[in-house]
């Protein structure tokens, strides 16, 4: 539906897929598997139709559904050429119930949640929305002498955890190859009586979505001929033709240079060489889609300007803002001119920057976190998707150039609620020096709001003096019972680089993976300083930053050590990558902790992994504000 395109290129190896690993790793850190088993540990009567195969798993249901009451879970049903397995089938007389589980947070207190005001369905919904229309559509033609209702099952944001280590009732283990969460421990009698899922009968919205019209021109109107195109195409690998807009720089068909080299295909190439007429050479120009922070990019594209170097300064229209430094929309153009001039100079701009460095206090202090928020909570009183902070690093720089990892703190227990245990001991780390501290993007403050807001409501005796010190290093949200901002409120350093600094390296991203690297290649005091194993560290030994290959300094994050070295698969197989090199991976990382029944080996060398990402995404704060102060010649 978001694609019809995207049918030729699905299941077929030599398209890499990159939302089969995402939303198996999403799933996993998000506790989304976890849902799907809680889901059926509500039924304990139910029955799982476990074959894979087709055939086999429609004569199990088949057969199960002769019962006059049965509740399937997985359940197989067919009609013509459309396959689908549900959730949760319970069939109760002439009565079915399609039960579709999504880990998605929903909020029972708002009768509003689907629906926009113009009573249109919220895109943020519309796609779990079709997939149970879909189902209910197949249901109700395989079994067209039962009554269908549907529902969503989903997490309800508004319940409360009724008990400690509901989600260690649910682990994840392997079998015969393949990995599945199980159930380990039966559901308390608190467990089963205040669910944290509920269902949500949603037969309204599947009659408005099968009957509603498509507007699209290249598909069919009516949802059943809609969905009989789909379908045939799909069976006689025939590619749709669907425009080509700013929805494919998602695109999850798109392959690297090095997978190339071993035949694999870009879908999205072939999807702008047959629309937009290019050729394999036109892709090393930079697209329109890699303009960054764009909403026009589809304007853009109708109107054949398919490359950066196509647009001019009126289709950008750069203004400046009521803020010191670049505008998003002056940045847009700085990235759009140096594209056109193919200028590869970096921009900073030095005089307000140094009016930022004048107001710093030294020593200063580099801070990073790592977080989770999942479905099932890991504690007892916690909302889902209420926030955990499991980890932090923290850097200093002197005056005098030295830097130093001052602290780090990682949560290593199972069933340990981290939160009031790591500001401890954030505290304890900050308040070695009254130097001026920094983050990167707002998380920081966002996540020290959250244990703010769950101190108030805790017996912590310390709970005031630890509240004092997060009013003291963080700033109230837009809509608080108290405004505040603190004397050390923490200072973005990621507001800093979209405002004052540009390096055509980055190719358009503020993400510190893509400035880290650009500010290496173009300070040679970095180059210089870091090439030295000379650095304080608690994690590395003799370990040397900077390394140059081809006249480049290989990317930091790409020296990390692969956490599994020399340690056979047997060992670390619930692993999906062998290294942790940004945010998702540390979360889903940490997640594994929680769930997944490992040796204490793979336990200690996951945490030894992420204690050395964590150290360098704040060393990599230090490093960045360090080649700035090169650039203005004040090291």
């Amino acid at each position: 539906m978001e694609c019809p395109t995207k049918l030729y290129y699905t299941k077929k190896k030599q398209y890499p897929d990159t939302k089969l690993k995402d939303s198996f790793l999403a799933s996993l850190a998000e506790g989304g598997f976890q849902v799907g088993e809680l889901a059926k540990a509500y039924y304990p009567k139910g029955h799982e139709v476990k074959a894979i195969d087709y055939e086999t798993a429609l004569g199990e249901t088949n057969k199960l559904l002769e019962q006059e009451n049965v509740v399937i879970f997985e359940a197989a049903v067919q009609y013509k050429n459309l396959f689908i397995r549900i959730d949760i089938l319970k069939k109760i007389g002439n009565n079915l119930e399609l039960i579709e589980v999504k880990a998605k947070s929903f909020d029972s207190s708002n009768d509003g949640e689907f629906l926009n005001k113009s009573g249109n369905i919220k895109s943020t919904w519309r796609p779990y929305m079709e997939d149970v229309a879909f189902q209910a559509y197949v249901l109700a033609n395989a079994f067209p002498e039962l009554k269908i209702n549907s529902f969503l099952m989903m997490v309800d944001k508004n319940t409360i955890c009724p008990t400690n280590g509901l989600h260690q009732k649910f682990l994840m283990e392997e079998n015969n190859g393949s990995k599945q969460v199980v159930q380990v421990e039966k559901l308390s009698t608190e467990e089963l009586t205040n669910k944290i899922l509920t269902s949500v009968n949603i037969n309204e919205i599947v009659t408005k979505i099968q009957s509603e019209d498509d507007i699209r021109p290249f598909l069919p109107a009516q949802f059943e001929a809609k969905v009989n195109y789909l379908s045939e195409q799909y069976k006689l690998d025939e590619r749709i033709v669907s425009p080509i807009g700013s929805i494919c720089g998602k695109c999850e068909f798109q392959c690297s240079s090095d997978e190339k080299k071993t035949g694999s295909l870009s879908g999205l190439e072939e999807c702008w060489s047959l629309q937009a007429g290019m050729t394999a050479n036109d892709f090393v120009q930079p697209l329109v889609l890699d303009l960054w922070s764009s909403r026009k990019k589809d304007k853009f594209i109708a109107n054949k300007k398919f490359f950066m170097k196509d647009l001019n300064k009126e289709d950008i229209s750069p203004e400046p803002d009521k803020s010191l430094g670049l505008s998003s929309s002056q940045r847009q153009w700085l990235q759009v001119e140096k594209t056109i001039n193919k200028d590869v100079s970096l921009y900073l701009d030095k005089i307000n920057l140094l009016k930022e460095i004048e107001s710093w206090k030294w020593p200063l202090n580099f801070i990073d976190f790592e977080t989770s928020a999942v479905a099932i909570p890991f504690h007892k009183d916690m909302k889902p998707y209420e926030g955990l902070v499991f980890q932090f690093s923290h850097h200093t720089l002197s005056k005098t150039g030295d830097v130093f990892h001052a602290g780090e703190y990682i949560n290593t227990k199972r069933s340990f609620f981290p939160n009031f245990d790591f500001i401890r001991k954030l505290k304890v780390s900050l308040s070695k020096n009254q130097g001026s501290i920094f983050c990167y993007t707002p998380h920081e403050n966002t996540y020290l709001n959250i244990i703010r807001k769950q101190l108030k409501k805790s017996a912590e005796k310390d709970k005031e003096e630890l509240i004092s010190f997060i009013e003291n290093i963080s700033h109230s949200p837009a809509k608080n019972e108290k405004s505040w901002i603190g004397k050390r409120d923490m200072i973005d350093l990621w507001r800093l680089v979209k405002r004052f600094y540009f390096d055509p390296a980055t190719g358009g991203s503020n993400s510190i993976k893509a400035v880290l690297p650009a500010m290496l290649n173009s300070s040679s005091f970095l180059k210089k300083k870091y090439s030295l194993a000379n650095y304080q560290s608690k994690n590395f030994n003799d370990f040397t930053w900077v390394e140059i290959q081809n006249e480049k300094v290989i990317d930091p994050y790409k020296k990390l050590p692969t956490i599994f070295k020399n340690i056979s698969y047997s060992d670390h197989k619930f692993l999906m990558n062998d290294e942790i090199t940004n945010g998702g991976a540390a979360l889903t990382a940490y997640a594994k902790m929680q769930y997944v029944q490992m040796s204490s080996l793979e336990r200690d060398l996951i945490i030894s992994a992420l204690k050395k990402y964590c150290e360098l995404d704040t060393l990599a704060m230090a490093m960045i504000v360090e080649g700035w102060l090169d650039f203005l010649g004040l090291n």
